[in-house]
């Protein structure tokens, strides 16, 4: 039987690299070798990664910053991987992380032009394969604000609320890192394309201002009017998860308003516009239900008798956010996508708890991965 095919991220901690590691995780027939800083110390240990990979997809670099500054690192990166390859005699198919900007005339756009020339170069020479992956604006759930894109700095604002700013009302050209992942694995499969290819996916195109407007609206009915937006389009249901990114941790569990009158009490657990599946479930002391994550999945956990602690963990990360929640207060935690989240019966009786999902679970497509939280 032949081994999985070993895939090489470097900057793995970064927005791409790490929505890479997190997609690749359902693959079986996929080994990924995780690259960060490290790994670029020393010529040894740049060596050892290379020669684990049978390819390597190479988004390690510098967005911002000092221009000729950005301009030393990408290129030096991309040299340093050339010459670990060499030196080992390594012919990984390489594929890199380049930019619509490298058609531009800035020094970012030329650093990722001439690292591309470079790979290019060796291939040809060393008869391997290189594939230039020339990506558009791309965002994603937990990328940094002020440097990966204007999605994470207007979701971090909107967060915090801040005021938000636009300086200039730029086309912008959307993708969302996991089409990326998609994209580079479809590469990696495809052996019979060509040794050495460009390929230019396609993003959304908007204005900064519509984008800014969009995530406005959904803050107001998410956090507003307490409504999940409809999430019937799958761009829409992306920029949401970013936006629900940047209120995590410090945005949950969120307070109800309970309605009581001689009748009894009523709380409202989910208003959205979209359709999904509410359900209740029981939980035996001491027991834990989860252990698992979601790609895409809305989905959100409500206590309504006893005692229980959510503990939730970001993908590739030893933190554990503890949530303790009671039947004795009304509140909600919604998952964050790429965390892995369990929620475990504390009290001496039966728990009593609502799930919520913005989509009915189809067997076929669970968007549903086991992965133990701690």
């Amino acid at each position: 039987m032949s081994h999985p095919v070993r895939i090489g991220i470097t900057g793995v901690h970064g927005l791409i690299g790490w929505h890479a590691r997190c997609a690749y995780l359902q693959e079986k027939d996929i080994s990924v070798i995780p690259a960060g800083r490290a790994e670029f110390e020393s010529a040894e240990s740049l060596q050892a990664f290379v020669a684990q990979c049978d390819a390597i997809v190479h988004f390690a670099g510098m967005n911002r910053g000092e221009e000729e500054e950005v301009y030393r690192v990408n290129l030096r990166l991309a040299h340093e991987l050339i010459a670990a390859c060499k030196a080992i005699q390594a012919k990984p198919h390489i594929l890199f992380s380049n930019s619509t900007h490298s058609l531009g005339a800035s020094r970012y756009g030329a650093s990722k032009r001439d690292a591309a020339d470079a790979f290019g170069a060796w291939a040809e020479l060393e008869g391997a394969r290189f594939t230039n992956l020339i990506l558009p604006h791309v965002f994603g759930e937990h990328g940094r604000p002020f440097y990966n894109s204007v999605v994470h700095t207007f979701c971090a604002q909107i967060a915090k609320g801040e005021k938000t700013e636009i300086h200039v009302d730029a086309d912008l050209e959307l993708l969302h890192a996991s089409e990326v992942a998609a994209l580079a694995l479809e590469c990696i499969r495809n052996t019979s394309g060509p040794a050495v290819d460009s390929v230019q996916p396609a993003g959304v195109k908007m204005k900064t201002s519509e984008l800014l407007e969009k995530l406005q609206a959904f803050d107001h009915s998410y956090r507003g009017e307490r409504t999940v937006p409809d999430l019937r389009s799958g761009l829409d249901l992306c920029f949401f998860n970013t936006y629900r990114a940047a209120l995590y941790p410090a945005g949950f569990p969120v307070d109800l308003t309970l309605h009581s009158d001689e009748r009894g009490w009523l709380f409202e657990a989910v208003r959205e516009n979209n359709g999904g599946q509410t359900f209740l479930s029981t939980t035996r002391p001491g027991i834990t239900r989860g252990n698992h994550f979601h790609y895409h999945k809305v989905e959100r956990f409500l206590v309504v008798s006893g005692e229980a602690v959510i503990r939730i963990r970001r993908l590739f990360d030893d933190k554990v956010e503890e949530f303790h929640v009671s039947g004795e207060r009304h509140q909600f935690v919604d998952m964050p996508t790429l965390h892995t989240h369990e929620i475990t019966n504390l009290g001496e009786s039966n728990l009593l708890t609502l799930f919520w999902s913005h989509e009915i679970f189809d067997p076929e497509a669970p968007d549903t991965v086991w992965e133990k939280v701690q």
